[in-house]
């Protein structure tokens, strides 16, 4: 496939990111809200910190005026950081949410809307991050690539939270999602200083 229909692939699935994880992050923190549960106020704003590295990849891919390869290079390592640091900010947040939800004892009520969202994401996103991580592995796109796998931390998200509510509905095990939380920011972290540091797989070809 051509570069410049790989470029507009890119950029398709880069609005498409924005505009779920808007709609998805909105209906998130309502649903959070109106049951008390922390784990679904922070997947809501988990959604809007992804939308950011969403909106760096449609200034990434938007068509402008022809530059050079060492241009090019320079645009491709402003993106990779500036996904990198979303996934700091949502490691952070991801960190104080369950901390805070362990030392609290918050026992969230069970939320319909939120068993929906979640299992949405969970048929969504998977499919999201392979066309995304493929596309940025055909355009040689550290940055895309590292943006896919914020969308896949969206999907282990996506599960901590469900399981989350389902063990909590079921058999009152309010912490566990939570502590599935700090397990998921060490991947966050790993994946933010890779991206920092530019160390994807297309550069190792």
């Amino acid at each position: 496939m051509k570069k410049i229909n790989l470029k507009k692939r890119a950029l398709l699935l880069s609005y498409f990111t924005v505009l779920y994880n808007i709609a998805e992050g909105l209906i998130s923190v309502f649903a959070g809200a109106a049951a008390g549960s922390i784990s679904l106020v922070g997947f809501g704003l988990d959604s809007f910190v992804e939308s950011l590295s969403g909106g760096v990849m449609i200034w990434r891919f938007s068509p402008g005026k022809k530059v050079s390869e060492e241009e090019e290079e320079k645009i491709e390592r402003r993106a990779e950081k500036f996904v990198a640091m979303t996934f700091f900010i949502l490691s952070a947040y991801v960190l104080y949410s369950s901390i805070s939800k362990l030392v609290l004892h918050e026992v969230p009520q069970t939320s319909i809307l939120g068993f929906a969202i979640t299992i949405l994401s969970l048929i969504i996103m998977p499919i999201l991050y392979v066309m995304k991580y493929r596309t940025g592995m055909q355009l040689k796109s550290r940055s895309l690539i590292a943006d896919s796998k914020e969308t896949l931390a969206c999907c282990y998200l996506s599960g901590a939270v469900l399981i989350g509510l389902i063990l909590n509905a079921l058999i009152g095990w309010w912490w566990s999602d939570p502590v599935v939380g700090l397990i998921i920011v060490y991947f966050l972290v790993k994946e933010g200083i890779e991206a920092w540091k530019g160390e994807c797989e297309c550069c190792l070809e």
